[in-house]
C-alpha cells in the first residue's frame, strides 16, 4: 500500500503566505493610521491658527490699529483664565490680597470696562486687593477692553475671564478668596441697543445679578456689595434735580427697567438674607478709556474724520442736556460707598439681623446741553463739526438728567469737582495718544504732560 502524501510542506507554505498577508495588512493599517493622525493634527493646527489670527472684529465702532492692538493669544488665554489649576489660583490669590493693613479684598465685576478699570486701579493704588471678572463681550470693540486688561495687569490686577451666569466659576472664586466686598459694575449697557438685543439685558442685568447675589448670600462671611444702578431709573420723572426719593416706577427703556428691577432684587436679598447692598445711580460718566458707544466718544471720532454727527432735540424743539460726570469723580464716589458699606449680617445664607440698604446718585449736578459739548470738542480739536440737528427718536432716551447728590455728600463726602471743559480736555488728550492720531490740537487746549492712562 502506497504511503500518504507528505502535506507538511504545503501546510507550512500556506502558513507562511498567511503570515506575509497579515504582516502586509498590518503595515498598511499602521501607515494609514499614522497618515490619518498626521492629517487630523494638521487640520487642528490650521483651525487654531485660523481662529487665533483671523477671528473677525466683533464691532466696527472703532477702527483697528495694528500698531496698538495685538491679536489675542488663544492658548495662553485658555491657560491663564480657565477656572482651576495652580497657576490660575496663584494669580487669583495674589491679585486679591491687600497690601495695606486692614485693606479690602474686592471682587470687581466688569473690571475690563470703563468704570471698572478705573476703580480697580484706584483700589490697587491705595493698597486694597482687587480681582477682576469680565466676559469681554462684543457690545463694543473688545480690543479696548483687552487694552484696559493689559494696563491692569501692569499693576498686578488679574481679570478672571468668565460670565456672571457661570455659577461654578463664581463659586470657585469664592472658594479661593474670602472677599470682603464686591463692586458689581458688569452689565449690558446702553439704552438704544435694547431695541436690537433685549435678551442680553435680561440675561446680564437681571440673571447675572441674581446669580452673583446667590453666591454672595451663601458665602461665609458674606461680602458687602456696592453695585451700579443708573440715572435711567428716573425715566419719565419730570421733577428736577433728580433725588433718590423721587419716583422710579416709569422707566423709559428696557435698560432702565432692568436697572430698576435690580434695585428691587437688591431689596429682596437684603431683606431675606442680610446682604449689605448699596446701589449707585451713575449720571453719564465720561473720560479717558471711556466707552465708544457714548456721544462724546463717537462725536470726537466723527469730527476728526470729517463725518456728520446727529445732535438731538426734543420733540418740542428743546435742547437735550445731560449731567456729564467725570470718571475721577465717579471713582471717588464708588470708593466712598465701599468704605462706608457695613458688613452683611447673614451667614451661610441665613439672616441674623437687619442689614444696610442704600441708594445714591453720583452725578456732577450741572447739566450741559449736548450742543455745548459739541462746541467744546470743536475748540479742542480745532475742527468744525458737521452737525445734523434732528428730533430725538422714541428709543428710550430721556431729554434731560440732573443729579441731586446731597445724600452722597452727607454719607461719604461725595463732591464732584471736574467741569465738562476740563474733563473733555483730558479725554481728548488720551484719545489722540491712544489711537495715534496726528492732529493739530488747539494750542493750550489740552493739559500738557498728562499721562494717557488718566488720573484715576
Amino acid at each position: 500500500m502506497a504511503s500518504p502524501a507528505d502535506k507538511s510542506k504545503t501546510i507550512k507554505l500556506e502558513r507562511y503566505n498567511s503570515y506575509l498577508r497579515r504582516l502586509h495588512s498590518t503595515k498598511i493599517l499602521n501607515s494609514s493610521s499614522k497618515l490619518l493622525f498626521r492629517a487630523t493634527l494638521l487640520i487642528v493646527l490650521v483651525l487654531i491658527l485660523f481662529f487665533t489670527l483671523n477671528y473677525p472684529p466683533l464691532s466696527d465702532n472703532i477702527p483697528n490699529h495694528a500698531h496698538l492692538h495685538h491679536h489675542h493669544n488663544f492658548l495662553s488665554t485658555a491657560f491663564f483664565t480657565s477656572a482651576g489649576g495652580a497657576a490660575w489660583e496663584k494669580q487669583v490669590r495674589h491679585s486679591s490680597t491687600p497690601k495695606r493693613r486692614n485693606g479690602l479684598s474686592v471682587l470687581v465685576t466688569g473690571a475690563a470696562g470703563f468704570v471698572g478699570s478705573h476703580c480697580s486701579l484706584a483700589l490697587k493704588k491705595r493698597g486694597d486687593g482687587v480681582l477682576g471678572l469680565d466676559n469681554f463681550n462684543s457690545y463694543y470693540d473688545p480690543a479696548l477692553k483687552r487694552a484696559r486688561q493689559k494696563l491692569l495687569l501692569k499693576h498686578e490686577i488679574f481679570i478672571a475671564e468668565g460670565d456672571l451666569n457661570d455659577a461654578s466659576l463664581l463659586g470657585k472664586l469664592f472658594d479661593v478668596v474670602p472677599f470682603t466686598h464686591i463692586l458689581h459694575l458688569a452689565a449690558q449697557a446702553g439704552v438704544r441697543y435694547a431695541m436690537q438685543n433685549p435678551q442680553s439685558y435680561v440675561s446680564s442685568n437681571i440673571g447675572g445679578f441674581v446669580n452673583l447675589l446667590e453666591v454672595a448670600k451663601a458665602a461665609n462671611p458674606q461680602p458687602a456689595i456696592v453695585w451700579a444702578s443708573s440715572s435711567s431709573v428716573y425715566g419719565l420723572n419730570t421733577q428736577v434735580p433728580f433725588s433718590e426719593s423721587d419716583r422710579t416706577d416709569q422707566p423709559a427703556s428696557l435698560y432702565a427697567a432692568t436697572k430698576k428691577a435690580g434695585e428691587e432684587i437688591a431689596h429682596t436679598y437684603n431683606h431675606i438674607y442680610g446682604l449689605s447692598l448699596t446701589g449707585l445711580r451713575f449720571f453719564t460718566v465720561y473720560g479717558p478709556w471711556g466707552r465708544p458707544d457714548m456721544a462724546y466718544f463717537f462725536f470726537t471720532k466723527d469730527i476728526l474724520q470729517g463725518k456728520p454727527i446727529d445732535v438731538y432735540q426734543t420733540q418740542d424743539d428743546k435742547q437735550v442736556a445731560r449731567d456729564f460726570t467725570y470718571i475721577d469723580d465717579v471713582v471717588k464716589g464708588c470708593l466712598g460707598a465701599l468704605d462706608t458699606a457695613e458688613k452683611s449680617t447673614g451667614s451661610g445664607g441665613k439672616k441674623k439681623g437687619p442689614a444696610q440698604l442704600r441708594v445714591y446718585n453720583l452725578g456732577n449736578t450741572s447739566p450741559v446741553p449736548v450742543v455745548n459739548l459739541v462746541s467744546i470738542l470743536e475748540g479742542l480739536l480745532s475742527r468744525k463739526a458737521k452737525k445734523h440737528v434732528i428730533k430725538m427718536p422714541r428709543n428710550g432716551d430721556v431729554p434731560y438728567t440732573h443729579a441731586n447728590v446731597t445724600l452722597a455728600y452727607k454719607d461719604f463726602g461725595y463732591k464732584p469737582s471736574t467741569d465738562l471743559a476740563t474733563g473733555l480736555r483730558k479725554f481728548v488728550k488720551w484719545y489722540v495718544n491712544y489711537y495715534g492720531i496726528q492732529t493739530s490740537l488747539k494750542k493750550g487746549s489740552v493739559i500738557s504732560g498728562e499721562h494717557p492712562e488718566g488720573s484715576a
